[in-house]
C-alpha cells in the first residue's frame, strides 16, 4: 500500500530562496549606484588650457572693415547712354580732363539740335521785333513832329488874326478868326494823342524786347545743358589720381541711366580705416580712443575720428585715423581687422576668453588638480570682457589652470581625466 508525502514544506523552501536571491540582487544594485562614478578621459592634447594671471586687462572691441582713401571721387552718369568704348581700366594712373570712357545717345544729339533750332528761331525773332519797334518809333516820332510843325503854324495864324481883330475888326473877318483857332485847338488836341501815343510806344517797346531776350535766355540755358549732356558721355577724370574698381565693372556695350556709378578716382595719399562695430558694443566706443588696425601682415595704430549715427546691418561704422607714414601691406579696399581699446583694468585676475562664457554672469570651467591628472569643475564668476579675455570676479585665484573649451559633453561629471 502506497503512503501519500506532503510536499508544502519544499514549496515553502523554494519560496524562501528565491525572495532572498531577489532582495540581495536589489540590495547589490543599490550598492553599486551608491559607488562614485568613474571619470572620463580627456585627451590631453587636444584640451586648450590657460592660467589665471594678474595684471592689467585692456579691453578691446573689435570689428572687421576696410582701408579706404580719405580723398576719393565718385563719377557718375549725366545722362543715359551706351558705352561705346573703355579707354582706362582699373589701375591706371590718370590726370585732369584724362579721358575714361566714351558713350553715346542719339537722343541727346536729337534734343540738342531741336534746342539750337529754336534758340535760332528766337534769336531771329527778336531781332525783327527790333527793328519793327524802330521803325515804329521812328514814324510816331516823325509824326508828332510834323503835327507839331502844323501846330506852331496855326498858333501863328490864330494870334495874328486875333492881333488884327483886336486893333481893328474891319481888318479880319469873324469867321477867319473862329476857324483859325479851331484849327489851332484840333492840331493841339491831335498833338497831345500823338504824343501819348508814342510814351505808350516807347513804355511797352521795353517789354516786349524784355519778354523775347529772357525767351532766348532760356533757350540758350538750353542749348547749354543739353551742350553739357552730349560732352559728358565722353567721360574724364575731373581730378587726377588713380582709377579704383568699381563693385559691378562696366562692359563695352553696356547700357547705364542717368546717376549710376561708372568710375572711381582716388587720390593717393592718406587711408583711413572704416570698421563695422555690432550695435550692441558701439555704444562703449568714442572718438579719440586708440585703435589698432591688423593688416594680415602689419598692425597699424590709429584713432577713432568719426562716429557713424545710424545703424545699418545691425553694426555702426567707425572711422579710424591712420599715420601718413603706412606700411606696404596697406593698400585702399584691403580688408582689415579692427580692435578699439576703450578701457585698461589694473591689477584685476582676467583668463584667455572662453567661447562659452558672458560679461557678469557665471560659467562652470573645469580645474586641474594640483597633480594635472584630473580637472575638477568649479563654478565662476565673469567680470568685463575684452576680444580676447575676460575679468574673473569669483571662483579662481592666480596660478590656476582651467579648461578652456567647450564642456558641455561631459555635463553629467564633476571630474574628468587628463589622459
Amino acid at each position: 500500500m502506497d503512503i501519500i508525502r506532503d510536499t508544502k514544506p519544499k514549496k515553502r523552501k523554494r519560496s524562501l530562496i528565491i525572495a532572498a536571491v531577489i532582495v540581495g540582487f536589489a540590495a547589490l544594485t543599490f550598492a553599486v549606484q551608491q559607488l562614485p562614478s568613474a571619470a572620463p578621459s580627456v585627451d590631453r592634447a587636444v584640451v586648450w588650457m590657460d592660467t589665471v594671471e594678474q595684471g592689467t586687462l585692456v579691453r578691446q572691441i573689435r570689428g572687421p572693415g576696410t582701408l579706404v582713401p580719405e580723398q576719393a571721387r565718385l563719377i557718375t552718369a549725366v545722362t543715359n547712354g551706351r558705352v561705346e568704348r573703355i579707354e582706362l581700366l582699373p589701375g591706371a594712373v590718370v590726370e585732369q580732363g584724362d579721358v575714361i570712357l566714351r558713350m553715346s545717345n542719339p537722343d541727346v544729339d536729337l534734343q540738342l539740335l531741336q534746342a539750337q533750332s529754336q534758340l535760332s528761331q528766337a534769336q531771329s525773332t527778336l531781332m525783327q521785333t527790333r527793328a519793327n519797334l524802330r521803325t515804329n518809333r521812328l514814324q510816331q516820332e516823325g509824326a508828332v513832329k510834323l503835327l507839331e510843325t502844323q501846330l506852331s503854324a496855326a498858333r501863328r495864324t490864330y494870334e495874328t488874326n486875333q492881333r488884327l481883330w483886336d486893333t481893328n475888326p474891319a481888318l479880319v473877318a469873324r469867321s477867319e478868326l473862329d476857324r483859325s483857332r479851331e484849327e489851332m485847338e484840333q492840331l493841339q488836341t491831335r498833338v497831345d494823342l500823338e504824343r501819348e501815343r508814342l510814351q505808350v510806344m516807347l513804355e511797352t517797346e521795353d517789354d516786349q524786347i524784355m519778354a523775347l531776350a529772357l525767351q532766348v535766355e532760356r533757350l540758350q540755358e538750353t542749348v547749354s545743358f543739353n551742350q553739357d549732356r552730349l560732352a559728358s558721355l565722353v567721360v574724364t577724370a575731373p581730378i587726377a589720381g588713380t582709377l579704383s574698381p568699381l563693385e559691378i565693372p562696366l562692359q563695352e556695350g553696356q547700357y547705364v541711366t542717368s546717376g549710376q556709378q561708372i568710375a572711381r578716382i582716388v587720390v593717393p595719399g592718406r587711408l583711413k580705416a572704416e570698421i563695422r562695430i555690432s550695435q550692441t558694443q558701439a555704444q562703449e566706443i568714442i572718438v579719440g580712443q586708440t585703435a589698432l588696425i591688423d593688416t594680415r601682415t602689419d598692425t597699424i595704430e590709429g584713432q577713432v575720428s568719426r562716429i557713424d549715427p545710424a545703424v545699418r546691418q545691425g553694426s555702426v561704422t567707425i572711422d579710424v585715423s591712420l599715420p601718413l607714414d603706412l606700411p606696404p601691406s596697406a593698400r585702399p579696399d584691403l580688408s582689415v581687422d579692427g580692435n578699439v581699446i576703450i578701457d585698461r583694468l589694473d591689477d584685476v585676475l582676467h583668463i584667455s576668453r572662453p567661447s562659452f562664457a558672458q560679461a557678469n554672469q557665471r560659467a562652470s570651467l573645469f580645474r586641474l588638480t594640483p597633480d594635472g591628472e584630473y580637472a575638477e569643475r568649479v563654478q565662476v564668476l565673469f567680470g568685463a570682457s575684452s576680444v580676447n579675455d575676460m575679468e574673473v570676479l569669483e571662483g579662481l585665484r592666480v596660478g590656476d589652470v582651467v579648461l578652456l573649451q567647450d564642456m558641455s559633453q561631459w555635463d553629467g561629471y564633476d571630474r574628468v581625466r587628463l589622459r
